[in-house]
């Protein structure tokens, strides 16, 4: 793995990254999976994801940690409600509980509440969350890895979107589909982390990646594929 491109004159020097990865119009997601199809340390926290809506930071899941509860995340609050509409569990400025938070410390079902959100929330909605109001976007250097010349937007994200890190790097190959996401998890001691993409559905000409895996990111901007911290596995999307 080089951190320059073996033959830099392979990526041309005007930018239509940008404007390719942010082509298509924003949309409302929504996917699903069978709950049989999870792995079992997940089933009881998120089995069927009802909405995702791209055009403001906002997602809700259900069920979450009962069969009848439904969680609502939003950066200002997150709301675990029952299915006649009562608020089990809720929590203003969900960030806030974080403070002091390292690798190892516990979470609650309000502080997996706001990480599930947050999380799912950029990962679906990523490019179009680049092209949002506040978001700083720069190319930085290529990157060569798997035998490809990846491109590299550096984001940095305001105060009011709330993400793993105020600044993330994605990777897009030569076909402008994204490869690598590259973030600190600030709610978790500022863990590195760097998160692949893999076996991408296109749908009504948008393509999403259906598996991504997470591993710890060293110094050298080298995964530890030894550790997977996150695994996500999604099918059955729709766009409304």
């Amino acid at each position: 793995m080089d951190p320059e491109p073996r033959n830099p004159g392979e990526i041309p020097r005007e930018n239509p990254l940008l404007a390719t990865a942010f082509s298509q119009p924003l949309a409302c997601f929504v996917w699903k999976r069978p709950a049989a199809q999870w792995p079992s340390r997940w089933r009881s926290c998120c089995q069927f994801i009802r909405r995702l809506v791209a055009v403001e930071e906002l997602a809700t899941i259900a069920p979450y940690g009962a069969p009848e509860f439904v969680m609502t995340f939003a950066p200002d609050r997150v709301v675990i409600m029952n299915s006649q509409g009562e608020t089990i569990a809720g929590r203003d400025n969900p960030r806030s509980a974080f403070d002091g938070h390292g690798v190892d410390t516990p979470w609650d079902p309000l502080d997996r509440a706001y990480f599930s959100g947050y999380a799912l929330w950029t990962y679906l909605s990523t490019p179009f969350l680049l092209a949002m109001p506040g978001v700083a976007v720069q190319e930085v250097a290529p990157w060569y890895e798997s035998g490809e010349v990846w491109r590299v937007l550096r984001a940095t994200f305001p105060p009011a979107i709330a993400t793993h890190s105020a600044v993330q790097d994605f990777y897009f190959g030569p076909d402008f589909l994204l490869r690598r996401h590259d973030y600190q998890v600030d709610v978790s001691g500022g863990l590195a982390a760097a998160q692949y993409v893999h076996d991408f559905i296109e749908m009504q000409g948008i393509h999403f990646p259906s598996r991504r895996r997470a591993h710890p990111r060293g110094a050298d901007m080298r995964p530890d594929r030894s550790r997977t911290l996150v695994w996500i596995d999604l099918c059955d999307f729709e766009l409304r």
